[in-house]
């Protein structure tokens, strides 16, 4: 039996010493358009698919391998005596190798690109050969990654392709699986499709393996999105130890947090809460007024700025008694990074990650449970009328603090309960089974900064005894969402004790 493979592809990496290794070994070459041209510049004989179809492209190139000659070849069951006939009564040969990559789709949309553009990027005749090839990979070796050009010679060598097959035929769904992922969700993106179809697709490329997960003898990995705009998973590590499972699961939170703040603004993350958030008048400051919430939690935390980080910045990250595993930001300045870089205890250890900043996109939040994955779309938080519901209206700067609290509670685990004034932070009740317990934590961590502080509850207060021990503590305004049967208990406590109270309407659970 004549040994032959087609090759057509896109990433030239590495064809033109694969078919060498293919030629010496006996195999008659078959190839595509500038495969083909590549080979023939290397000095390789080619036979054009073209001239083994007997039919030259057309349609501007969309079609050129769908035809019998060379799906024929892909598909025969060579155990099959009447697949073996009818390939021989037709003048066809099969084809034991094939080596393909497809029009770089993903590619094209990621840059300036039109509509037409993305259409013509769609490769049709590249997936089918690779589906027929996979099918029949009891007697074809489909190779879709350059990567395994080495291993595919080398076990060509040594007759052994047939234990290779099975994984690359595996390989080759998952190949096309994903592309095809990566064009329905660019289409369903362009029609503003709802994302709750009856079928879940999201196509996601492997960055690197982690060296485990939330604890060691858990295997992790990290996945990015390729159409996201943004977010940590693409972002630029620039100093620093390897980023480990908890390091970004953190750094996730603290990068969403502080995306949700003024730029200038700060927030540290530890295990997943924030300990502490501010916005100060530099980004030195910011982090000095958001580790005061908190010092000790913060220590070994995760802190991200939203802005490009100084060396007035570095300079407060990096003061004595203090440690951070990661520091995100917009950017780094040299000086920055030179702090970073040459603090005692610090340069071998401190992750320092840029992360792009982007217009925010309510992503979908997909989570694993066993059997399957929960969907919902994105808090965003939505437009709503904010109402005061107490008799005392909040002053100015109650209003402000209000505000910046409510961005801060919303990435605080439930029950939610956070205090603070209009650029900080002061306390933080987080995880909580009761309410009231979250507004005790909150208010032991403010101290004695509660007074004339504000307080945010990321859910109504099913009675009036967290506003009771609120008003004790010296709260002055209260922001919720309202909902409860017993608003207007609630409400009734916040003018007994003098407390402005104002209804969002808008719970922010997050558990």
């Amino acid at each position: 039996m004549k040994l032959r493979a087609l090759l057509s592809v896109t990433d030239k990496t590495g064809i033109v010493s694969l078919a060498q290794g293919l030629q010496e070994l006996g195999y008659e070459l078959l190839s595509t358009g500038g495969t083909a041209q590549a080979l023939r510049t290397s000095g390789l004989p080619v036979t054009e698919v073209g001239e083994l179809t007997g039919f030259g492209e057309m349609l501007d190139g969309r079609v050129k391998t769908l035809h019998p000659a060379v799906h024929a070849g892909l598909l025969a069951d060579l155990n099959n005596p009447d697949h073996v006939r009818q390939l021989a009564d037709s003048g066809l040969q099969s084809i034991q190798v094939l080596v393909i990559n497809l029009y770089q789709f993903e590619k094209t949309v990621q840059g300036p690109h039109t509509f037409e553009a993305a259409i013509e990027s769609i490769d049709i005749g590249g997936p089918a050969m690779i589906r027929a090839a996979a099918k029949n990979a009891a007697h074809v070796a489909v190779v879709t990654d350059p990567a395994d050009y080495d291993d595919v010679l080398a076990a060509a060598r040594t007759s052994s392709l047939a234990s290779l097959r099975p994984s690359l035929q595996a390989k080759a769904f998952r190949h096309t699986a994903y592309y095809d992922s990566i064009i329905a969700e660019y289409l369903s993106d362009r029609l503003g499709d709802s994302p709750f179809q009856p079928t879940l697709v999201r196509g996601s490329r492997l960055r690197q393996r982690l060296r485990y997960g939330e604890n060691p003898h858990q295997e992790a990995a990290l996945y990015q999105s390729p159409l996201a705009e943004a977010g940590l998973a693409h972002g630029q590590q620039l100093w620093g130890k390897e980023l480990s499972y908890n390091n970004l699961l953190d750094g996730d939170a603290a990068w969403e947090l502080v995306s949700d703040l003024p730029p200038g603004s700060c927030a540290i993350i530890k295990h997943g809460n924030p300990c502490g958030a501010a916005l100060g008048s530099s980004l030195g400051e910011s982090y000095r007024l958001a580790r005061q919430s908190d010092p000790i939690s913060a220590f070994g935390g995760i802190a991200a700025f939203h802005g490009e980080l100084d060396e007035e910045g570095a300079l407060a990250a990096t003061e004595k008694g203090n440690f951070l595993e990661v520091v995100l930001a917009d950017g780094f300045t040299p000086a920055a990074l030179e702090v970073f870089q040459s603090r005692s205890g610090w340069g071998h250890d401190v992750r320092l990650v840029c992360v792009q900043v982007s217009p925010r996109k309510a992503d979908l939040n997909i989570r694993a449970i066993r059997g399957g994955w929960l969907v919902q779309s994105g808090d965003e938080l939505p437009e709503h009328e904010w109402t005061v519901a107490s008799q005392r209206t909040p002053t100015d700067d109650e209003w402000a603090a209000l505000r910046f609290q409510w961005a801060i509670v919303a990435h605080v685990k439930s029950n939610a309960i956070v205090v603070g004034g209009p650029q900080a932070m002061y306390g933080c009740g987080a995880g909580q089974m009761n309410r009231v317990q979250s507004v005790r934590l909150a208010l032991e961590q403010a101290g004695d900064r509660a007074p004339g502080a504000v307080l945010a509850s990321d859910a109504f207060f099913p009675f009036p005894d967290s506003i009771e021990t609120a008003a004790q503590a010296g709260i002055r305004a209260v922001v919720q969402p309202g909902g409860s049967k017993k608003d207007p208990d609630v409400i009734a406590a916040a003018d007994a004790l003098g407390l402005a109270m104002v209804l969002t309407g808008v719970r922010r659970f997050r558990h």
